[in-house]
């Protein structure tokens, strides 16, 4: 069976030579890069399953190798950083970025996000609907893929697949916060509302005419989120 292989993109080699040791003890196949470009020539020339990812870099740094890499890759990203500000943290996330963890960091809590990650990117965890549904000026195929708004494609990344087809699957019922932080993400994430509403709001930004007053995914104050109702056809 092929290794879930992993990029590891940082210029301290203490926490290169660290993170492969630990890394590959825990069964991983692992690569590296030393900053922003060489990460990006890793990912085109190797491919790999998911990539842990370092902020402060020479050359390029973490949040601009990650908007490089979302123009031709949706690989996961989990940024490690010592940047611990929540601008640079929500920022990583806004762009793309699946987790974030600051330095320093346990090693054991990183692998268990990776293993979260990896979970969902596993055949037959998730189960998606198969029709196509309508809200508002809004046309959401998932069999294709396809998003409409107002006639105009939109491209929405794998989290926001999984958000959406979690609200739309549950229409007419309240999602709680951990509830679907837990069917998303995993368990170990049940209580990280904040990742919650940074991704409800990049769904917003895509879905809604006014995000500042969605009229499709409705926040419940200190709750979680709704879809009151959907209009389905086949596919």
């Amino acid at each position: 069976m092929k290794k879930f292989r992993v990029l590891v993109v940082d210029d301290e080699t203490r926490i290169l030579n660290f993170l492969v040791a630990r890394l590959n003890a825990s069964g991983y196949e692992v690569i590296t890069a030393a900053n922003g470009v060489e990460g990006l020539e890793q990912v085109k020339a190797q491919e790999p399953d998911l990539v842990v990812l370092d902020l402060l870099m020479p050359k390029m740094d973490g949040l601009e190798m990650l908007k490089e890499l979302r123009s031709f890759s949706m690989v996961p990203v989990i940024i490690l950083t010592a940047r611990g500000a929540d601008s640079d943290r929500i920022r990583g996330l806004q762009l793309g970025a699946d987790d974030y963890l600051p330095k320093p960091f346990n090693p054991d809590e990183l692998v268990a996000r990776m293993e979260a990650i990896r979970r969902r990117l596993g055949p037959g965890q998730r189960r998606e609907p198969a029709e196509v549904y309508r809200l508002e000026n809004v046309t959401i195929d998932f069999k294709n893929r396809n998003v409409l708004v107002a006639g105009e494609v939109k491209y929405l990344t794998r989290i926001e697949w999984l958000l959406l087809s979690q609200l739309i699957s549950n229409a007419g019922r309240l999602m709680l916060y951990d509830e679907l932080l837990t069917k998303v993400w995993g368990p170990e994430y049940r209580d990280d509302v904040q990742i919650l509403r940074t991704w409800i709001s990049r769904l917003r930004n895509k879905l809604e005419s006014h995000p500042e007053s969605p009229a499709i995914i409705r926040t419940i104050p200190k709750t979680g989120y709704i879809i009151d109702q959907v209009k389905t056809s086949e596919g």
